[in-house]
């Protein structure tokens, strides 16, 4: 019985099988793993706040049970390319789909006992954080994430962005 119930417990635990979310009384990282959607991108500077993104962002967090991460925030205002092809954009248009996006992917780790997220990301549209770590700090209330980014990609202040689950 007990051989069975140990062959169970490693089975659950290879295969990535864990009870759902509201069964989790505590903030676990376990409960970071998932589809997230964004709903705000703040970066408080001197402060003062703005939305990093335009009032209405869009973007979306995936992370794995195997530890691989991929995250996207992109301003839902940046204007379409006049040429509809994007190797032909004018300088106004790149630079508009440069500022209004980023995106990057990798592994990532997680510490419940300080909430830090460890980024390693392997890829990202802003070149100087490819192979770099990144930390940022969470918190869970419900289905909702908040991350906390102390070295926003503009070099100065702390990010702020808030997430909600996709179920």
């Amino acid at each position: 019985m007990n051989r069975m119930i140990s062959v169970l417990t490693a089975s659950a635990l290879i295969f990535g099988v864990f009870p759902p979310r509201e069964q989790v009384g505590a903030q676990t990282a376990q409960e970071l793993v998932g589809m997230w959607t964004l709903v705000s991108v703040t970066l408080e500077q001197d402060g003062k706040k703005s939305d990093m993104y335009g009032a209405n962002p869009q973007g979306q967090a995936i992370f794995a049970p195997n530890g691989r991460f991929s995250i996207m925030f992109i301003r839902s205002d940046v204007p379409e390319f006049a040429s509809a092809n994007r190797e032909a954009g004018t300088p106004e248009e790149n630079q508009a789909a440069v500022y209004g996006s980023i995106a990057y992917f990798g592994t990532y780790s997680a510490r419940e006992t300080d909430k830090i997220i460890m980024y390693h990301v392997e890829g990202s549209t802003f070149p100087n954080w490819r192979g770099v770590d990144q930390k940022r700090l969470f918190k869970l209330s419900g289905d909702e994430l908040t991350l906390t980014n102390p070295t926003p990609s503009i070099g100065s202040g702390t990010g702020y962005s808030v997430w909600k689950c996709v179920k």
